[in-house]
């Protein structure tokens, strides 16, 4: 692709940014097409840096020890072209060291944006016409960890603030963030959605140990069962990772026999990928492409009956839905709990919510009366 770029635009001053130039600068060093690599500091000081740059100067490295780094850089958005749902990125970093992972050597340690800051641009996201915000982050469980007394509630009470917002929504969280109390301070915030991206990586405890994940196939089952007690329709989504080093057909079987007692809403499969720089790297018994794929299949194929399962349960009943896009007359949005509702309508109802009566499933999405 960076050779493709700079055929294309032989004049161009080509800068490479983000994890793989964070963490292997001198590869892309030997890309020669590359003119500036960055990593995944200074985005916010691209255009300076181009403009002092000269050719004279050959491959120019601006990477710095992301390990050192202790403040978050400032990125703010205030529109994004054709979309109804708006992210907002309040944390950086990660320190949980998945042996499979490379992002906290990628993008450092926790930094944690200024909830003033957050605040701030969500006014201005909210004045521009989104109704919805999506807080992101590399861990953002961790927001606050590096602030003292704060944490992701007290970000979500800030915004919940801000009339013009009417859904929040958060990215990945980890089982052992469910607590009472989390759940209790949700409860008091109706504008925060029902749907949690509740990484689970194996339903298998020896695979979790390997993977460095700090809690149990138990934990997550209290965590899903915590939800299910206080939002009845919740929707709870989840990643997989098959094949990981080590894991025998025993433990692939207990990690999919776990997805289908948890009835989760969608599962994002993923094949084990080996990360140079990571643990599990290194590990023995790595699993064959083979084996891995065909794991893939199946913990695929037992997704989308659970998703299909758990679609099936809402036919009948009503749903709020956001709209967000419109094709031919149809249009398409999601429920609080991230369901896919589609809806025929003579009049433009994007960025608007209605409470539609669902009345059929269509592949993995949702249909609605007429309105």
């Amino acid at each position: 692709m960076i050779r493709r770029a700079k055929k294309h635009n032989p004049e161009a001053i080509l800068v490479a940014c983000g994890c793989y130039a964070q963490v292997a600068p001198e590869e892309v060093s030997k890309i020669e097409e590359v003119n500036l690599i960055i990593g995944t500091k200074d985005r916010a000081n691209i255009v300076n840096i181009v403009e002092n740059y000269s050719a004279s100067k050959g491959t120019e490295s601006c990477v710095s020890d992301i390990m050192l780094e202790r403040e978050f850089e400032e990125l703010t958005v205030e529109s994004l072209s054709d979309r109804q749902r708006a992210y907002l990125k309040i944390q950086e970093g990660c320190d949980r060291f998945c042996t499979y992972c490379i992002i906290p050597f990628a993008r450092g340690p926790v930094r944690s944006r200024s909830i003033q800051s957050i605040a701030e641009e969500a006014q201005r996201l909210s004045e521009n016409g989104y109704k919805e915000i999506v807080l992101a982050g590399i861990h953002v469980a961790s927001y606050g960890k590096d602030l003292g007394d704060i944490n992701l509630v007290s970000v979500l009470k800030k915004i919940h603030e801000i009339d013009g917002i009417k859904r929040i929504r958060f990215s990945s969280v980890e089982p052992t963030v469910i607590t009472n109390d989390f759940i209790n301070a949700l409860k008091a915030m109706p504008k925060v959605c029902e749907h949690f991206h509740l990484s689970l990586q194996s339903g298998c405890d020896n695979t979790l140990k390997r993977m460095n994940r700090r809690y149990t196939a138990a934990e997550y089952e209290n965590a899903v069962n915590l939800l299910r007690e206080n939002f009845p329709d919740v929707g709870i989504t989840t990643d997989i990772i098959v094949g990981f080093p080590g894991e025998t057909d025993e433990d692939f079987k207990e990690s999919m026999a776990f997805a289908k007692r948890m009835k989760l809403s969608k599962i994002h499969v993923f094949p084990y990928s080996p990360k140079v720089g990571t643990k599990a790297a290194l590990f023995k018994d790595q699993i064959p492409e083979k084996i891995k794929h065909e794991r893939a299949a199946l913990m695929g194929e037992t997704g989308e009956k659970l998703q299909i399962d758990f679609l099936k349960g809402f036919i009948g009943r009503e749903l709020e839905v956001l709209y967000e896009e419109e094709k031919d007359g149809v249009f398409s949005g999601h429920a609080s709990n991230y369901i896919n509702v589609r809806t025929k309508s003579r009049k433009n109802i994007i960025n608007e919510i209605f409470k539609v009566k669902i009345k059929d499933i269509d592949s993995f999405s949702l249909i609605s009366e007429e309105i």
